[in-house]
């Protein structure tokens, strides 16, 4: 890269326009939405669209609701023009639907254009030729003038042909190529001499289109060029302002939502931005921009991931896994403290008082979109005690006590360390179940039977278990069941082990569900240990519990034994 930039790049120019508003305005309802995928996305693509994946394509997005959908350039390829054939004779455009067909400002292809849509019940013809300086200059040697008759001449044709078919809705879109860097006076009055020869009104609506086929300068100055057009617009109260966002600084979606903010009543793009160089402005990502302030988009992405691989299918690219909204990690949480206000903020949901949605770290809620809670959070080595416990939470229905959580957190980051990469939910489980005893079949202490009796506040039990092969016979008293059984574990093993917490809760609403204990221990050197256990009696599963704290307590004094 160069030392001094400036001596190459020039910066682009804004102009003094103290009178603009759009900085104090709110985007209040979603503008009128046109897809261009099956053109201006079609063409950017290494393997453009065969019929098959442009009618498959056509029909998402009729499904998503967009009532304007570029579908082709007919006059530019036969491929294009028999797909646009094949949308008329087969009646595959909805009636509230408006196809719209783009050509160049040339006799011949305008011809072929209105060739292509005999028939149609309504359509967008959309006609653009170049207007900006550097255009005119260097590409076409034409001075404004000459630029300022083709568009007429365009125009009239257009007309003309229009009114030889008036069994068809016709609209008129003009793009003045490119807007973002032409003068804004010759931009305003190439625009003046079309809409004077097209005539615009209800009965023959015109839209203009303003489009950003280069990103060249800072969305603010954009929406000032917007604002400064519609209000210098002399007919501008019987057109439609549309925008055409490209990406080429990363800001399409700051641009098209400012050029609302300023005055644009429409928008074009691509769903998830492919278009040429860096792409078409995003509409998924505007649209639920929007959604997320409570204003409907009225387009339908409650089904986003099958939205996207129909997509991908089509266009034959990948969609980045951050891509917003949309991404296979946009909804994940790795990081610890993220997790950890994740799942507080979905636990206060259940007591909040207002419906609105409070979740730190997800603007959306994923299930609006059909994501699932369960791919929210994912473990790694950057994850804490709340992520492992969201899992078990999400997926078994465990509720974990904090120190459990805390201790459970340790083991894991121990395994992601070593491995160093994710585990699935499926590993978390497996993990738990072996460190707690949650497997019955692979636990060393099993509980066989126990039985007990209370007499004089003093509760005597008898308990059977099976250690790997052998069946050891219990007998203890305490104040309690639980207490009983530390007794007669400690008359036969003196490790004076002690429960300094416990907790039980159903896994399930029903009667029959199953109950979850969960026991810690501490002997004489301050060893904790962890025990769970999982039964339809929950005595059963306190005892198991216990069992299994306490058979970790008789490993670790094996150990020690050795050792010495």
């Amino acid at each position: 890269m160069l030392a001094h930039p400036q001596n190459k790049y020039r910066q682009f120019e804004s102009f003094d326009f103290p009178e603009r508003s759009w900085p104090n305005k709110q985007i209040t309802q979603a503008p009128i939405w046109c897809s261009t995928d099956l053109r201006d996305g079609n063409q950017a693509l290494a393997n453009p669209m065969d019929q098959y994946k442009k009618n498959k394509f056509f029909q998402s997005l009729v499904e998503c609701g967009f009532k304007q959908i570029e579908v082709a350039f007919p006059a530019a390829s036969e491929t294009d023009f028999h797909f646009v054939r094949n949308l008329i004779e087969k009646n595959k455009i909805p009636d509230d639907v408006s196809i719209q067909v783009m050509t160049q400002a040339r006799s011949d292809l305008i011809e072929r254009t209105f060739e292509s849509l005999v028939g149609v019940k309504q359509a967008i013809v959309h006609v653009y030729n170049a207007t900006a300086e550097v255009f005119r200059r260097i590409v076409f040697q034409k001075t404004k003038q000459e630029i300022i008759e083709l568009a007429i001449e365009s125009t009239r044709q257009v007309k003309s042909l229009c009114l030889q078919h008036p069994e068809t809705k016709w609209t008129y879109q003009y793009s003045p190529e490119t807007f973002c860097f032409t003068e804004i006076e010759f931009a305003l009055e190439i625009c003046e001499a079309v809409a004077k020869i097209w005539e615009p009104s209800p009965e023959y609506p015109m839209i203009i289109n303003l489009p950003t086929t280069v990103e060249v300068s800072t969305p603010n100055i954009f929406a000032d060029q917007i604002e400064y057009f519609c209000k210098s617009f002399s007919k501008r109260n019987h057109v439609c302002i549309s925008v055409h966002p490209h990406n080429d600084r990363g800001t399409g979606v700051a641009t098209a939502e400012l050029a609302l903010l300023a005055g644009a009543d429409r928008v074009e793009g691509c769903l998830f931005g492919n278009g040429e160089r860096t792409g078409n402005v995003d509409l998924v990502n505007i649209a639920l921009n929007m959604y997320t302030q409570g204003i409907s988009p009225k387009l339908d992405f409650s089904d986003i991931k099958n939205i996207a691989e129909v997509v991908k299918e089509c266009n034959e690219l990948p969609i980045h896994p951050r891509h917003p909204y949309v991404g296979d990690l946009v909804f994940t949480a790795f990081s610890g403290s993220h997790q950890d206000a994740i799942k507080k903020g979905f636990k206060a949901r259940k007591s909040q008082k207002h419906q609105y949605w409070e979740v730190p770290y997800l603007p959306i809620d994923p299930a609006d979109l059909g994501a699932s809670y369960e791919a929210v959070i994912r473990v790694n080595s950057q994850s804490g005690k709340s992520g492992t416990a969201w899992v078990l939470q999400q997926n078994h229905g465990i509720e974990l006590p904090i120190e459990l959580q805390k201790d459970f957190s340790q083991i894991v980051q121990k395994v992601t360390d070593s491995r160093n990469a994710e585990l699935s939910h499926a590993e978390i489980w497996k993990i738990f179940q072996k460190e707690y005893g949650i497997n019955p079949t692979e636990v060393d202490f099993k509980l066989i039977n126990y039985q007990s009796q209370k007499q004089n506040e003093i509760y005597k039990v008898q308990i059977s278990i099976s250690i790997k092969d052998e069946v050891i016979h219990l007998v203890g008293s305490g104040n309690g069941l639980l207490s009983a059984s530390v007794q007669a574990l400690n008359t036969k093993w003196s490790y004076q082990l002690k429960i300094s917490e416990y907790s039980e809760h159903a896994l399930g609403r029903h009667t029959g569900s199953r109950s979850i204990s969960y026991i810690r221990c501490t002997d004489l050197d301050g060893y904790i240990y962890w025990g769970v256990s999982i039964d339809t009696d929950i005595a059963t599963a306190s005892i198991q519990a216990l069992l299994n704290g306490f058979s970790q307590c008789y490993q670790n004094n094996a150990l020690v034994k050795a050792s010495s």
